[in-house]
C-alpha cells in the first residue's frame, strides 16, 4: 500500500533520530514523520502553484501546533480542545521561521506553509529541535525551491561543561538555554537565555552547536539525494532591469539627499514628493508594471544605504560605526503604578511599567512541557502611532509576543527568588516611539522599572543590537542599528546582559548565515555597548533598587506551617481564612507545602494577620511556656487561650505558689499571663500551670 515508504535513521547527541517518509501526508509538497526518542512530530510543507497577488514580500507561514494528547493531557479550556496557539507555540514557530526564511528565493511570491504537529512529546528530546530538523527534511525532499538543508541543536551549560541536547534533568541545572541553527557552512540562527554567561563561553557554546549540526545536515542531504523531488520553477517578480536603471538615474541624487538625516519623520517627508515625481514620469512609460515602481524605489534606497555603509563607512545619521545614538533614562514617570522607567535611544522610546501582585496571580500555563506556571511575566505592546502610522489596534501579534519573550528571558536571571521576594511580577513595555531596536529598549526600560519598584534584582540588565552589511566576501558590522539599517541590512544581532555576563541573545538574519568571526565581532561590540549603557545611563538614573516598595504596592509577609495544620487555618468551608482576610483587609494565599503568604496595603495589618495564622498553626508542646489570655473563670480554675483556637485549663491549685481561695482573687477576664503546658491528655485537653511558669521565669 505504501510503495514509497522509507525509513532513515541516525544518532543525535546519543539518542536515536528516525525520519519516516512516504506514508503520511502524501498530498503535501513534502512531508515526514520525525522521531527523536519518544518525541514524534509530523511535518508537512505546501506551496501555492502561483504567486500571491498584491504582496511585495515572500508569504511564508510556519505553525508549530501543540496537541495536548502528546503529553497525555486534556486541554484545560472550556471547549476542551486546543484554541489559539500558546505563547510557547508561537515562539517555536518563530524559532523555525528565522533560519529557513533566508534560504528561499528572494523574488518568490508563492505562498509557502509549514505545519509542525507535536503528536508525542518526550521531555528529554526537545520537540522544538525535532520540529526544526523535520522542517528541514520536508523542505529538502519537496519540490519547493529552497537552499537548505539546515539543522538545529539545543545547547546547555551544565556543571561547567557544554552539553548538546541536554535532558530535562540537565536543563534544570543548566546555566544556558541556547538554540543554534546552521547550514553546512554558516550559523543561521541563534536564540539564547543565560544566567550571566561570559562572552567566551557563549561563543564556545554557539560553535559547539554549529559543529553538532553538521552530522544532521549530512544525514538530511543523504535523504534528499535518495528521494528528493526536482524543484519547481517559480515566477520571478524582479522588476524590469531597464525600468530600475531609469528610475535610479532619474532620482538617485534626490533619494540620497532625502535619506541623509537622523530624523525618521523628516526622511519620510522628504521621500514622499520623490515617489510622486517618479510615478508621474514612469506610470505612463510602464503601464503594465506600475506596481513595480515602488519596488524599484525600495531597491534604490537599499542600494544607497548599503553602499554608504560598506563603501563610505557612512551612516544616515552621521554616527560612527561603533557609536550609540543619544541616550536618556528616567524613573518614577507614573505616580500610581508600582514602578516605571522610560528609556530613550535616539527616536526609539520604551516605557516599562512594573506591577507587583500576590503569588496567586502568577500565570497558569497549559502546554506540552512540564512548566505549569510562571510568576514573572513580560508583555510588549507596539502601537501604530509609535511609527507614525494610523492603524487600529488588533492585539499582540507574533512579533509582539516574541519581543516580550526576549525581554522576559533577558531579565529572568536577575529576578529574586520566590523565597526572597514572594511576589508575582508583570512588566509591560509600551513602545511609544520606534526607530529600531525596541526589544532592547524594553530590556533597559524594564531594569529601570524594576529598580524603581524596589524589586531587589541581582544586577541591572541592558540590551543593544549589532547590524551587518555584506557584499561578496566583504562584510562589516555596526552597533545600535536604527530602523533604516535594520530594514536594509543583513542582520539584527540582539544581546542583553549584566556586567557579569550575557542573559539573552536573539539573532535575525536576511542572509544565509554568519561566519564564526562575524559572531565573535558582534559579541565583542555588544559587550562594550551594554557596559556603557549600564554605567553611563541606567545606573546614573537609579543606582540601586529603591529601599522601600511604592506605597501603592501590596506588602507581603510569609510563614510556613505544618501541612497538617493547613485545614485548621482554612477552617470549615474556608470560614477561618475568610475571617482573617476580612478582619485585617488582607489576601491570604496558602500553598500545598505549608507556605502561607499574607498580602495587603497596610504592613501592620499583614503582621497581625500573620500572628493569628501562626497562633492557629502553632504546635502546643508539653514543657513549653506560652503567653496566654484569660478567657473564662470557673470555681475550679481558669481557662486560658494560648493560641488561636487552643485553650487550656489552669487548675486553681496551679495559679500560685501559695494557696488560692478564689480564682477571681488573682485573675480576671482578659489578663495576660505566662503559663507552662504541663500535659496534654489523650483527648487533646491542655493542662496549664502559672505556678510552674513563674518558677522558671524567675
Amino acid at each position: 500500500m505504501f510503495e514509497n515508504y522509507k525509513v532513515f535513521e541516525t544518532q543525535f547527541a546519543g539518542r536515536k533520530l528516525v525520519v519516516e517518509t512516504g506514508k503520511i501526508a502524501q498530498l503535501a509538497n513534502g512531508s515526514c514523520l520525525i522521531r527523536y526518542g519518544d518525541t514524534v512530530i509530523n511535518v508537512a510543507v505546501t506551496a501555492s502553484s502561483k504567486p500571491k497577488e498584491g504582496v511585495d514580500f515572500f508569504p511564508l507561514s510556519v505553525d508549530f501546533e501543540e496537541r495536548m494528547y502528546s503529553v497525555g493531557k486534556i486541554p484545560g479550556s472550556f471547549s476542551k480542545r486546543e484554541g489559539r496557539p500558546s505563547d510557547k507555540a508561537i515562539l517555536t514557530s518563530r524559532l523555525i521561521d528565522r533560519p529557513i526564511r533566508p534560504l528561499f528565493p528572494k523574488n518568490m511570491r508563492n505562498d509557502v506553509c509549514v505545519s509542525c504537529t507535536a503528536m508525542s512529546v518526550d521531555q528529554d528530546c526537545s520537540p522544538e529541535i525535532t520540529a526544526m530538523i523535520g522542517t528541514s527534511v520536508a523542505l529538502s525532499i519537496s519540490d519547493i525551491p529552497w537552499k537548505g538543508p539546515i539543522s538545529g541543536a539545543f545547547v546547555g551549560y551544565v556543571d561547567g561543561k557544554i552539553v548538546i541536547n541536554p535532558t530535562e534533568k540537565q536543563r534544570k541545572k543548566s546555566k544556558l538555554s541556547l538554540t543554534v541553527a546552521s547550514t553546512s557552512e554558516r550559523i543561521a540562527m541563534i536564540e539564547a537565555g543565560a544566567d550571566m554567561i561570559s562572552d567566551d563561553i557563549m561563543y564556545e557554546a554557539i560553535m559547539a552547536g554549529h559543529e553538532a549540526n553538521q552530522s544532521i545536515i549530512k544525514f538530511i542531504n543523504e535523504i534528499k539525494n535518495e528521494i528528493g523531488k526536482e524543484k519547481f520553477v517559480f515566477e520571478d517578480i524582479e522588476p524590469i532591469k531597464e525600468m530600475y536603471e531609469s528610475i535610479k538615474e532619474y532620482v538617485s541624487e534626490d533619494v540620497k539627499l532625502a535619506l541623509n538625516t537622523d530624523d525618521k519623520l523628516t526622511r519620510d517627508k522628504n521621500l514622499k514628493p520623490i515617489y510622486e515625481k517618479v510615478h508621474s514620469k514612469f506610470d505612463e512609460a510602464y503601464p503594465e508594471n506600475i506596481k513595480d515602481i515602488d519596488e524599484c524605489m525600495y531597491k534604490l534606497q537599499k542600494e544607497i544605504v548599503r553602499s554608504w555603509l560598506m563603501d563610505e563607512q557612512k551612516r544616515v545619521d552621521g554616527r560612527g560605526m561603533n557609536e550609540i545614538r543619544p541616550l536618556a533614562a528616567e524613573v518614577g514617570i507614573l505616580p500610581r503604578v508600582h514602578g516605571s522607567g522610560l528609556f530613550t535611544r535616539g527616536q526609539t522610546q520604551v516605557m516599562t511599567i512594573a506591577t507587583l501582585g500576590p503569588l496567586s496571580e502568577q500565570q497558569t500555563l497549559d502546554g506540552i512541557d512540564n512548566e505549569i506556571s510562571k510568576r514573572y511575566m513580560h508583555h510588549y505592546n507596539f502601537p501604530s502611532y509609535s511609527v507614525g502610522e494610523a492603524r487600529p489596534s488588533r492585539g499582540p501579534g507574533r512579533r509582539e509576543i516574541g519581543h516580550g519573550a526576549l525581554a522576559e528571558r533577558a531579565l529572568a536571571p536577575v529576578i529574586p527568588s520566590e523565597e526572597d521576594f514572594p511576589y508575582a511580577l508583570r512588566l509591560v513595555s509600551e513602545v511609544v516611539s520606534s526607530n529600531g531596536s525596541t526589544s532592547q529598549g524594553s530590556v533597559c526600560g524594564s531594569t529601570l522599572a524594576l529598580m524603581d519598584a524596589g524589586v531587589p534584582i541581582k544586577a541591572p540588565v541592558a540590551g543593544i543590537s549589532c547590524g551587518l552589511i555584506t557584499k561578496g566576501d566583504k562584510w562589516m558590522t555596526m552597533v545600535d542599528i536604527q530602523g533604516l539599517e535594520d530594514f536594509f541590512g543583513d542582520m539584527d544581532f540582539k544581546v542583553a546582559g549584566t556586567h557579569e555576563g550575557i542573559t539573552a541573545i536573539q539573532m535575525d538574519l536576511k542572509i544565509e548565515g554568519l561566519l564564526p568571526e562575524m559572531v565573535k565581532e558582534a559579541l565583542e561590540k555588544t559587550h562594550k555597548a551594554r557596559i556603557y549603557i549600564l554605567d553611563e545611563i541606567i545606573l546614573k538614573a537609579i543606582d540601586k533598587p529603591r529601599d522601600e516598595l511604592s506605597k501603592y504596592a501590596p506588602k507581603v509577609l510569609s510563614t510556613r506551617i505544618s501541612v497538617d495544620k493547613i485545614r485548621e487555618v482554612i477552617g470549615s468551608g474556608g470560614k477561618v481564612v475568610q475571617k482573617i482576610s476580612s478582619d485585617f483587609n488582607v489576601k491570604v494565599d496558602i500553598e500545598e507545602d505549608g507556605r502561607i503568604f499574607v498580602m495587603g496595603e497596610d504592613i501592620e495589618n499583614c503582621r497581625k494577620a500573620l500572628d493569628v495564622i501562626d497562633s492557629i498553626a502553632i504546635e502546643i508542646e508539653p514543657g513549653v511556656i506560652y503567653k496566654g489570655t484569660v478567657t473564662r473563670i470557673m470555681d475550679f480554675g481558669a481557662f486560658i487561650t494560648i493560641a488561636q483556637g487552643k485553650e487550656g485549663l489552669c487548675h486553681i491549685s496551679q495559679l500560685d505558689e501559695k494557696r488560692v481561695e478564689k480564682v477571681s482573687d488573682v485573675l480576671k477576664l482578659g489578663d495576660e499571663v505566662f503559663v507552662k503546658v504541663t500535659s496534654i491528655d489523650e483527648k487533646g485537653r491542655i493542662n496549664l500551670s502559672i505556678k510552674e511558669a513563674t518558677k522558671e521565669i524567675k
